[in-house]
């Protein structure tokens, strides 16, 4: 895995290599351009954590996720108190790579 000092840094390096798609979180699923992928239909290859250095808010995960339909993109989500609310079968599967 790389090391990355922001969070522009991750998406833009990972854009790069292929990670085009920008992926949404709804309650049970992942969003990207309507198409809803729950956790069974995705995998985590990447993930980098940032933290806020003086702002809590600022704490951010950045997610490299490959759908088993070859798609790719990249999913940033907050955590601590910015943590959006989810599916427990979806916060199984981001907090595994935390």
């Amino acid at each position: 895995m790389r090391s990355y000092d922001t969070v522009s840094e991750a998406t833009n390096d990972l854009r790069k290599r292929g990670f085009t798609l920008d992926f949404n979180l709804e309650e049970n699923c992942i969003l990207c351009n309507n198409d809803r992928f729950h956790p069974e239909d995705f995998e985590i290859m990447e993930f980098y954590r940032f933290e806020g250095q003086t702002d809590p808010a600022d704490e951010a995960v950045v997610y490299a996720i490959e759908a088993k339909s070859g798609v790719k993109g990249v999913l940033v989500n907050g955590y601590g108190i910015s943590a959006q609310t989810m599916s427990s079968e979806l916060i199984k599967k981001l907090n595994f790579h935390h």
